[in-house]
């Protein structure tokens, strides 16, 4: 994803600071929403529905926000040349990416690991921040949720770690290194140990995505298939509980 003659090249710096800025006022927000509904004290495994999609918006309207001032004070004031935030027919390739990337890659990154420390991660274990908050969603707020999942991470997520960290780290450093650093910071921005490891490898896939394409589109498709196909399973499994009681 190599800056065309004339676009801007973010710095790190700047990348790691709306980052981070972004991401404490999305937590404060989240703060006083869940101190003015009496969640605060509730454990996160425990927070329903409604509190997750509310508090998941909290972060991202301050990285869109983010995104957009860093383009307009250090790039052209256009988010889709500055980030690549670009679609072609062809990215639609994207979805069996994104698919294959659930049901193959990631069992094969997970399989030695089971097999080593099954007590860490065993499948269940993995699975369950992701069963515990489907489970608990019913009605308006499971689509809220899927939308959320399906539609909303896909979109920001690029934005800000492909289309901002990437770009901010490419060139500097050779190309594997700056996939590799995007990859890892995707990964431990999400703050779930047992799933880190699958998250890293799919932060390489979304980073070659980019690099290979100049644009977003690939990986924004390619991440909503490889979230909607874990909503689908989740959602079966369910059924399939359901109708074992």
């Amino acid at each position: 994803m190599r800056p065309l003659p004339g676009q801007p090249r973010f710095s790190v710096g700047v990348a790691a600071a709306t980052w981070g800025l972004t991401l404490l006022v999305g937590y404060a927000v989240t703060l006083v929403v869940f101190s003015a509904t009496g969640q605060a004290s509730t454990p996160s495994a425990l927070l329903p529905a409604w509190a997750t999609v509310v508090s998941v918006t909290a972060l991202w309207i301050p990285e869109v926000l983010g995104l957009r001032a860093v383009s307009t004070r250090y790039g052209t004031g256009s988010m889709r040349d500055d980030y690549g935030l670009k679609f072609r027919a062809s990215d639609l390739m994207g979805i069996p990416i994104g698919v294959l990337s659930q049901l193959v890659l990631l069992e094969l990154v997970y399989w030695p690991l089971r097999s080593a420390f099954p007590g860490t991660f065993g499948k269940r274990l993995v699975e369950e921040p992701a069963r515990n908050l489907f489970d608990r969603a019913d009605g308006t707020w499971l689509v809220a949720l899927i939308a959320v999942v399906c539609v909303g991470a896909p979109v920001v997520e690029e934005l800000m770690y492909r289309g901002l960290i990437l770009r901010s780290i490419e060139g500097r450093i050779t190309e594997p290194l700056a996939v590799l650093a995007s990859a890892l910071w995707f990964a431990f921005a999400h703050l779930q140990p047992v799933q880190l490891p699958g998250l890293f490898v799919f932060g390489l896939v979304l980073a070659l995505c980019a690099r290979r394409t100049g644009r977003l589109g690939l990986g924004i498709f390619a991440h909503a298939a490889f979230n909607a196909t874990t909503v689908v399973m989740l959602l079966w499994h369910g059924v399939q509980g359901t109708l074992q009681r």
